[in-house]
């Protein structure tokens, strides 16, 4: 059985996650993530989580760069509570700008006094987009044009070239080179056939299609994450394949085959 199923997830598909510093014990936060965001976490070594405002995943620290790289994940005798061991990134997993979201202690008289001072300002962090307490510090990624997901992932990818090994999947990547990228390229790619082989396979029993037509998406995903790895540690980007297919605009696909020199 897959471990994800040994986990008791909410009605709505949810189970809540307590990230904890790894060296002082420390609770820095509580979130939720669905199989999808728990999946990508133990994959990955980030922390990524679920955002039930918004309805969306998202990567601790995309925005701030206060990832949390995960050592470890437990859960309960229930399986119902999810533990995080992390390392955070920064010092600062609060929106606020402190170290833990637990920053408000309640005293003998029944009031509740802060304990811990703002380390950094969030206006320094988040700039004009500060966040809520409800979508902590992920931006709203899927509000931009493909174009500019691809660029802003990108800069992002080639920033992680000068990243610490050890707190970084896309430099621990690049340390251990390109065949190592390759490598990932090939199994997301092995992945995504297989996905698109299970979302046929529903589709010609008259199944509920959804979670297969997800995992196919998810797949391929991964799989062009993977490729943009390699470009960027090759000095390509993913502009520069958005320019070989516009090139391709009203281009007969067979006169576009046969032009290519052998």
């Amino acid at each position: 059985m897959n471990w994800l199923e040994t986990l008791k997830f909410n009605d709505d598909g949810l189970i809540p996650a307590i990230a904890q510093d790894r060296e002082t014990g420390r609770v820095m936060m509580v979130a939720w993530q669905n199989k999808e965001a728990l999946k990508l976490t133990y994959e990955t070594k980030e922390a990524v989580y679920f955002s039930r405002s918004r309805g969306k995943l998202w990567h601790k620290g995309e925005t701030s760069g206060h990832a949390q790289i995960v050592h470890g994940i437990f859960t309960d005798c229930d399986s119902d509570v999810i533990i995080l061991s992390i390392t955070q990134i920064g010092g600062i997993a609060c929106h606020t700008g402190r170290e833990s979201c637990f920053f408000k202690q309640l005293d003998d008289q029944g009031e509740w006094q802060i304990i811990s001072d703002v380390i950094k300002d969030p206006s320094q962090i988040y700039g004009e987009n500060q966040p809520t307490a409800a979508d902590d510090d992920s931006t709203a990624v899927t509000n931009q044009s493909s174009s500019d997901v691809l660029a802003s992932l990108d800069a992002i990818l080639d920033e992680r070239k000068s990243a610490d090994k050890d707190s970084s999947y896309v430099a621990s990547l690049y340390h251990k080179g390109l065949n190592k990228i390759l490598e990932k390229v090939g199994e997301e790619a092995v992945e995504s056939i297989i996905a698109a082989k299970e979302l046929e396979r529903a589709k010609n029993a008259d199944e509920n299609c959804d979670e297969r037509a997800h995992d196919l998406v998810y797949e391929v995903a991964d799989t062009w994450f993977h490729q943009m790895v390699a470009l960027s540690a090759l000095g390509l980007s993913a502009q520069d394949v958005i320019n070989e297919l516009a090139r391709r605009f009203g281009i007969s696909g067979i006169d576009e085959k046969n032009s290519r020199t052998k």
